[in-house]
């Protein structure tokens, strides 16, 4: 008959009852989490449930990354046990980290984690099979938790439903990803976009480009694009604003030389068949960096003839150019992040999105029409 106990009780009463009659000896490795969930057809978080348990009455010590085992070690094992985990490990994914984005966000999360938890990191690139992956080989070293800077897909992976389902501790940052109930810590790209988008407006700038790359689900794009067109309507201007929402080659698995050659022709040809345009909205400072290019390669200036606004920039260095920006609150991003999951991982479920104002910097890429 099938038992009427959750399935992590069996696990756990079957190894203790398996201890208990020698079929795991002191000192020897038991089946992993993955193994067993393997076993009996179940996620991991079942039997790391089971584990925990046996753990926490002394029946086996967990090492991180190499597994549990029975009792106490010998004296010449190397001893991680359970106190090695009196604080918690996270597992970070990001697609990647450059100076202008990605840096604050790590020196933010190491801050908030310094005496609190341990931090391991991997980078998806923008692949949806990396970050997959890179989930699974978290989940399978035992981490208590992740925080997902989510790569640009038009859908979230399987791997993020699974931690839904199995309601373990996760925390996205810089996106939220539509119809997901999780806890998200990102920036208000609406208002941020709006705001940046207004400042050209005070300057005279009433024919303004937006460029970005393609829209998709994982949202600060969308928002972004969304503040954009909400700013025109909102200033009284009814035609569609100018947007190039293809630009691809700043994307962490498209950055290659055939990719930068087709963006930067787009961008020049955009601004001869468009003579009117006085200023550029790149909604990244890589793509601002394009911008800046093509508008050189024509022979034009900026700002005396474009001006060019972007999110993000690079720390200052003496004598380097400055793009006028929208400065993200990445440090505190990346600290409400690791709050936050160390709040679910102690049962204070709080799956809400908190979203950060953005703060404008005068630089030398913008100038009065």
């Amino acid at each position: 008959m099938k038992s009427a106990k959750p399935i992590y009780e069996q696990i756990y009463e079957t190894i203790k009852t398996a201890i208990a009659e020698g079929k795991y000896k002191e000192g020897e490795r038991i089946p992993s989490e993955k193994e067993l969930a393997d076993s009996w057809n179940v996620s991991v978080i079942t039997p790391r449930k089971s584990l925990e348990m046996l753990a926490s009455e002394g029946l086996i010590f967990r090492q991180v990354g190499r597994g549990s085992f029975v009792k106490e070690p010998a004296n010449n094992e190397m001893k991680v046990v359970p106190s090695s985990r009196n604080k918690p490990v996270i597992g970070v994914i990001m697609t990647d980290f450059d100076e202008s984005y990605g840096i604050g966000l790590l020196n933010g999360i190491e801050h908030a984690a310094e005496e609190r938890a341990f931090i391991l990191l991997r980078r998806s690139f923008g692949s949806v099979d990396k970050e997959q992956a890179a989930i699974r080989e978290f989940m399978e070293l035992g981490v208590d938790g992740l925080i997902i800077l989510p790569s640009r897909a038009t859908f979230f992976n399987s791997e993020i439903l699974k931690l839904i389902v199995d309601q373990f501790p996760f925390v996205l940052v810089d996106r939220y990803l539509k119809g997901v109930a999780a806890a998200a810590v990102g920036t208000d790209n609406i208002g941020a976009a709006k705001k940046g988008t207004e400042y050209l407006f005070d300057l005279g700038h009433q024919t303004i480009t937006l460029l970005s790359p393609p829209p998709v689900s994982a949202t600060a794009v969308e928002d972004r694009i969304e503040g954009f067109i909400r700013a025109h309507v909102e200033k009284g201007l009814t035609k569609t604003p100018l947007m190039l929402t293809e630009v691809i080659s700043t994307l962490p698995d498209s950055f290659k030389e055939a990719n930068i050659a087709k963006d930067l022709k787009m961008i020049k040809d955009h601004l001869q068949k468009q003579k009117n345009i006085t200023a550029f909205f790149a909604i990244e400072y890589n793509i601002a960096l394009l911008a800046k290019q093509a508008v050189e390669e024509l022979g034009l200036s900026v700002p005396r003839d474009i001006s060019i606004l972007c999110f993000d920039s690079p720390p200052f260095k003496p004598g380097a150019f400055t793009f006028t920006h929208l400065l993200q609150d990445q440090e505190k991003m990346g600290q409400l992040a690791v709050e936050q999951l160390l709040g679910l991982k102690n049962s204070v479920r709080s799956l809400q999105t908190t979203l950060l104002h953005t703060k404008l910097i005068n630089g030398q890429s913008t100038g009065k029409i």
